[in-house]
C-alpha cells in the first residue's frame, strides 16, 4: 500500500504561474471565440471582459505599492519579509501582468472596432495607460529588487507612488466617459 502511487490532478499540481497562464488563454480564447462567433455584437461581451480586466490591473496596481510600505519596515531575511516577497511576486505574476495583457490587447481591439484612434481624447487616454503601463514595469522592477534584498526606496516613495495609479485611473476615466475633446 505504501508503494501506491496517488494521482493529482493535472490542474492541482501545476504551478501558480502555470494556472494563471492557463486561465490567461482560456480567456483570450473564448474572447476570440465570442468575436469570431458573434460578429459585432462581440463589441459588448469584449467591452465587459476588457472592464474585469481594468478593475484587476487596477486592484493589483493600487495593493502592490501598499505590500512595499509595508515591506520597507520587514527586516531583510526575516519571515515577515519573506512573507512579502511571495505575496508581492504572485501578486504580479498572476494578477497583474495577466490583467495588463488582456486590458492593452481588448482595449486596442475596442479602439479599432470604435475607430477612437483618430479622436483627440482617446490619444490623452492612451498616454495615460501608457504612463500607467510605465508604473506597472517600474513596481515590476521594485519586486525584483525586493526579491533580492536590494530595494533602497523608502516607504515614503511607495505612499507617493501608491497614487500615481489612482492619479491616472481618474484621468482615463474622465476620458472614456464625457470623451471632452
Amino acid at each position: 500500500m505504501a508503494d501506491q502511487i496517488t494521482s493529482v490532478p493535472a490542474a492541482a499540481a501545476a504551478s501558480p504561474a502555470k494556472r494563471a497562464a492557463i486561465a490567461l488563454g482560456v480567456t483570450v480564447a473564448a474572447t476570440a471565440a465570442a468575436i469570431f462567433a458573434l460578429g459585432d455584437a462581440a463589441y459588448l461581451w469584449v467591452k465587459a471582459v476588457h472592464v474585469i480586466a481594468i478593475i484587476s490591473w487596477m486592484a493589483g496596481m493600487l495593493y502592490l505599492p501598499r505590500l512595499f510600505i509595508y515591506h520597507c519596515d520587514a527586516p531583510i531575511g526575516s519571515a515577515q519579509s519573506e512573507t512579502f516577497k511571495v505575496m508581492e511576486r504572485r501578486l504580479l505574476q498572476l494578477i497583474i501582468n495577466p490583467a495588463m495583457i488582456v486590458s492593452w490587447v481588448l482595449g486596442l481591439w475596442l479602439a479599432w472596432q470604435a475607430d477612437f484612434f483618430s479622436s483627440g481624447w482617446f490619444h490623452v487616454k492612451l498616454a495615460a495607460v501608457i504612463g500607467l503601463s510605465w508604473a506597472h514595469g517600474y513596481f515590476a522592477a521594485a519586486v525584483r529588487a525586493y526579491r533580492e534584498d536590494r530595494n533602497t526606496k523608502t516607504a515614503r516613495h511607495w505612499r507617493i507612488m501608491n497614487e500615481v495609479p489612482t492619479l491616472l485611473m481618474i484621468v482615463i476615466v474622465m476620458l472614456v466617459i464625457v470623451k471632452p475633446f
